[in-house]
């Protein structure tokens, strides 16, 4: 049997890189498929158990009432000018032209003036099925709306922020793709200064990607999982960091054993397989079950992120553990031309930054431990400063989008809650009170039951299966914390309505409970992430003290990351607000691959203390690492970052609190903090494993 060995090491191998080219070949186009299967529609991503979503529910049952509503505002052209009777006139046939056209439900409204005189608005109603024929249905509108002389027409109001939406994320496949993977190929150019390592590392991940995205279109086209625009663009943009990431811990591994086994490349693999294979699933289990801890959510978009985020990082860390070292294997030293493999010894004199920073943290633990933590906590002290109570909708999109422009002009012309009520279903018998009551709710602009022809105050209104449903016009903007406070006054009045059975619903509503359920659910899932991770580091470091040092490490990282973002965000970037899920995804992505770094740090330090002692340990793991686990951090920063190519305001927030904490961590808590912690704890750190029984 042994003649025959160097044919199987050389065979396997080889199949399992014929096997992924056939991956990357058969599947690799499902990557710009995705879209085929997203949905971005915002009403689908709702609270499941909140108020708004059984006014949701309830709303069905007024059949003319399921419509995706476009408000036309005309103002005077120049804009200032006030608006005649001919003008209005104009847009009422305008607005009754549109009656019977594709895509367009019931009878649009008469045009209203406003107060000032200077503004006409409408409401069409538009089908919520539209799809990808939303476009054709505003045109139409707009060129209607256009027929208007001496006037400059605008659309608002949902189905225009939802067409903005679809533009958004138009060519997210391609483009995201495209930035992420040259940004990775640059920053690996530039660090190893190797030809083929770089474009073998990003093959990988686009292996990886290709089969994550296969899997999960055949279950999306199942109604298995949930895809949308934002879950479609984290998804690339986590199989990309994360494979990149696993993949160069491997190949400095491997690197560093060829050094050492020049004469055997099988053997320098197997070795490196068996230090790197611990560390890259344990981080891999880290952010996968951390992700699928989104599933304790209950906000849909939530959810769907969880098992799609799990499957990417499944098959990133799949391509890292068969695909590269079938490939590395191969190749041999060729992979890292035209540099030349050599030894992580601290000893050696090599990696000479690394080895200067681990000195310091010998010579100096406590000192450097209490200037970076007093550092962290400085920055932590801001975190309960980030405004998370929603973004408003004039900052929606980080561009110009034409529904905001619109949604403003609106606003300045009518009730801050025109065409974005507050919607009350309620029984018929109580509608005289339950009316009264709404109407006389502080911050509440009027209240009308919708009619039979389905529109306030215009004939009997209309009842189905006993229930009724008035629409409120609030005084501020539907975005606003005024409106949303607004609406638990609402609520309460109508509640106090005897027999009314009241809900309360609409945009408002909806933004209010997301917010509440995200407060909820950053109770519940942080909790339980942070109970995952500490299994597992346990399991990896045979410790109970290390991991929970780790862990509070990665902690104090994400709330002074959110420290600085809420610096950052309104007097950089110019937010007024956060989406009131950013911090939970901050927090799942920063703590779980927070974690990857200070595992591939401390498995190494671990390794190396058995062999060399608890102190020396800490000298050899960090030179070993410290330039692997920089790069990564840097790659996965860079990576994330590019997420800021959607003009989205959640992306954009999402990328800067990632990317920076991901930055912070590397450089600092990672480099710095744990090294020095543990180096100042000393054997005790281990407790109550074997190197917590050292002397030194």
């Amino acid at each position: 049997m042994r003649p025959s060995t160097p044919w199987i090491r050389r065979l396997l191998p080889l199949a399992l890189l014929i096997a992924w080219l056939a991956i990357g070949g058969g599947l690799g186009p499902y990557a710009g498929k995705l879209g085929e299967v997203a949905t971005n529609d915002q009403a689908a991503f709702l609270p499941r158990s909140a108020e708004s979503t059984q006014v949701v529910e309830a709303q069905k049952a007024f059949r003319q009432d399921e419509t995706l509503p476009a408000i036309v505002v005309w103002t005077g052209e120049p804009e200032g000018r006030e608006l005649d009777t001919a003008q209005q006139a104009a847009a009422g046939r305008a607005l009754a032209s549109l009656t019977g056209r594709p895509g367009v439900a019931g009878t649009p409204s008469p045009a209203l003036v406003s107060q000032d005189g200077l503004a006409l608005s409408g409401v069409v109603q538009l089908r919520p099925d539209l799809g990808e024929e939303l476009p054709t249905a505003l045109a139409a509108v707009t060129e209607a709306a256009e027929s208007v002389p001496g006037t400059q027409a605008r659309i608002a109001g949902p189905a225009a922020t939802q067409a903005d939406l679809t533009d958004a994320f138009a060519g997210i496949d391609g483009l995201l793709l495209a930035v992420a993977l040259l940004t990775v190929l640059v920053i690996l150019l530039l660090v190893y200064r190797s030809v083929l390592l770089p474009l073998v590392i990003i093959l990988g991940a686009v292996f990886a990607l290709g089969l994550a995205c296969a899997v999960v279109y055949v279950l999306a086209d199942h109604g298995v999982v949930r895809v949308d625009g934002q879950v479609q663009g984290i998804l690339s943009i986590l199989v990309i960091g994360a494979a990149t990431d696993y993949a160069l811990l491997l190949a400095a591994r491997y690197r560093e054993e060829l050094a050492a086994h020049a004469d055997d490349r099988f053997r320098a693999m197997r070795a490196a397989l068996r230090q790197s294979v611990g560390p890259v699933t344990a981080s891999g289990a880290t952010v996968a079950l951390g992700l699928l801890a989104l599933l304790f959510s209950d906000l849909t978009n939530n959810r769907a992120l969880g098992p799609v985020g799990a499957i990417g990082i499944v098959c990133a860390v799949l391509s890292a553990l068969t695909f590269l070292p079938a490939v590395l294997v191969l190749l041999g030293r060729a992979a890292y031309w035209p540099a030349k493999p050599r030894p992580a010894d601290a000893a050696s004199g090599g990696h000479g930054l690394w080895r200067r920073v681990a000195d310091l943290v010998d010579r100096a633990p406590r000192k450097v431990w209490a200037i970076t933590l007093g550092a962290l906590l400085a920055c932590a002290a801001f975190a309960p400063t980030l405004e998370s109570r929603g973004v408003p909708l004039d900052e929606i999109f980080v561009n110009d989008a034409p529904s905001v422009a619109a949604q403003q002009t609106l606003g300045r012309h009518f009730p801050g809650g025109s065409g974005n009520p507050a919607v009350v279903i309620a029984d018929a018998a109580a509608l005289p009170a339950v009316t009264a009551a709404a109407e006389a709710t502080d911050g509440v602009d009027s209240a009308s039951p919708v009619t039979a022809s389905a529109r306030p105050g215009a004939g009997a209104p209309l009842v189905v299966d006993g229930r009724v449903r008035i629409d409120v016009t609030l005084s501020d903007a539907a975005d606003s914390t005024a409106a949303k406070e607004t609406v638990v006054r609402l609520r309460q009045a109508v509640h106090a309505v005897p027999g009314a059975d009241g809900l309360v619903g609409g945009y408002t509503a909806q933004q209010y409970d997301t917010q509440r359920t995200a407060e909820r659910d950053r109770t519940l899932i942080v909790p339980v992430v942070l109970a995952i991770i500490l299994v597992i580091l346990v399991g990896l470091l045979r410790s109970l003290l290390m991991p929970v040092l780790l862990v509070a490490t990665v902690a104090l990282n994400f709330l002074a990351t959110l420290g600085i973002s809420a610096l950052v965000f309104p007097h950089v970037f110019g937010f007024t607000g956060t989406d009131s899920s950013v911090p939970l995804y901050g927090f799942v992505f920063l703590v779980a691959l927070g974690v990857d770094y200070n595992i591939f740090l401390m498995s190494r330090v671990r390794e190396e203390s058995l062999r060399h002692g608890v102190r020396e340990g800490v000298r050899r793991g960090l030179t070993a690492t410290g330039g692997v686990i920089t790069s990564a951090g840097v790659v996965l920063a860079a990576t994330f970052a590019a997420l800021g190519v959607i003009p989205l305001a959640f992306l954009a927030q999402i990328a800067f609190i990632v990317a920076f904490g991901v930055l912070l961590d590397t450089l600092v808590v990672r480099s710095l903090l744990v090294p020095a912690l543990v180096r100042d704890i000393g054997p005790k750190a281990w407790w109550p494993g074997e190197l917590s029984r050292r002397t030194r």
